[in-house]
């Protein structure tokens, strides 16, 4: 078996913890499909040797992975390259117009990952975003996702990453997420631990894209070590997956729960704009778990209007919501 086949089998094997890893059993519910497309979610006849896509993905937004030079690439791609399973490319037209839909609203989520294209020259890595309509022509391949070092592969990272892909996918496909991810594993779940990894950007970002990841993830560990010291170790978790989102920080106290949301702007009314709407999502939308507290955090201290308008919005609004300046 070739070296990609290999990385494929691995990714597989460790899957089953993980929303992707039902990928093709989310294909058989949205297509109502008679069976089961496939046991994996790389299967071998479309794992090739410097390629490989999920079995089913030429008429889809593809989770793909490959090998470039000595780096393995992971995330999802559009391959608008015309074949016997692919004699048009007008099935993906409105795949695509989905996709920019979701990434014109919720790039951020993926701001640590990497876009490039294809047409006859590799481009250069660039921010998530929406596909510009030039590209959207036969022949081209658009990537997002993330890469690795060949000789040291996190395969919890590679996976991870595919599953907050997910949503995505599930987007283009038109398909409704919580009607599709087991249920089991979309909804809050609270776990304790700092499982905050190294920016899987190294290599592939510019020194500012970079510094701002880092930043953020300094500010996770730090706020991480304080909170230990004050609700103990059992009680405090970073990560925390919530309907295909994570929670920067939960803090688990009695029976109730308080929600952190970390941003790295240079003021504090930078920060609150940029948190608020996904603090309020993840207590507040339908089904999700509600918080006692919602903490928005930042390195910057709050002067006496952005103070005034959190008292304003938590007072008024009756929302229970703070800023924090971490001491940076």
């Amino acid at each position: 078996m070739h070296l990609l086949g290999q990385i494929a089998e691995e990714i597989n094997n460790n899957a089953n913890d993980y929303n992707v890893g039902n990928l093709q059993a989310l294909r058989k519910n949205i297509g109502s499909l008679s069976r089961l497309p496939s046991r994996f979610l790389f299967d071998q006849r479309t794992v090739f040797e410097e390629w490989g896509w999920h079995y089913g993905g030429r008429k889809e937004l593809q989770f793909n992975i490959g090998i470039e030079g000595n780096l393995l690439r992971y995330g999802v791609a559009f391959s608008l390259e015309c074949s016997q399973s692919l004699p048009s490319i007008d099935v993906l037209i409105p795949k695509i117009a989905l996709f920019n839909e979701f990434l014109s609203e919720s790039s951020d989520l993926f701001s640590d990952l990497r876009m490039w294209h294809y047409e006859e020259n590799r481009s250069h890595d660039y921010m998530p975003s929406s596909i510009p309509e030039e590209l959207i022509r036969e022949g081209v391949f658009v990537f997002l996702g993330g890469r690795q070092e060949l000789n040291k592969i996190d395969y919890s990272l590679v996976l991870e990453t595919l599953d907050r892909l997910l949503p995505l996918y599930l987007f283009t496909e038109n398909a409704k997420q919580e009607e599709y991810i087991n249920k089991g594993f979309s909804g809050f779940k609270f776990k304790p631990g700092c499982s905050i990894k190294p920016s899987s950007t190294s290599g592939m970002s510019d020194k500012k894209d970079l510094n701002i990841r880092l930043k953020h993830n300094d500010y996770q560990y730090q706020l991480y070590d304080e909170l230990v010291k004050i609700y103990g170790e059992r009680n405090v978790g970073t990560e925390i997956s919530v309907n295909g989102t994570s929670i920067d920080l939960v803090v688990k106290q009695n029976e109730g729960y308080y929600f952190y949301e970390i941003k790295t702007a240079s003021t504090a009314k930078a920060c609150i704009r940029q948190a608020l709407g996904q603090i309020l999502e993840y207590s507040y939308w339908p089904d999700n778990q509600q918080a006692s507290k919602l903490i928005i955090v930042g390195g910057a201290l709050a002067d006496k209007n952005e103070t005034m308008y959190i008292e304003y919005l938590r007072n008024e609004f009756s929302i229970p919501i703070e800023y924090r300046a971490i001491d940076a």
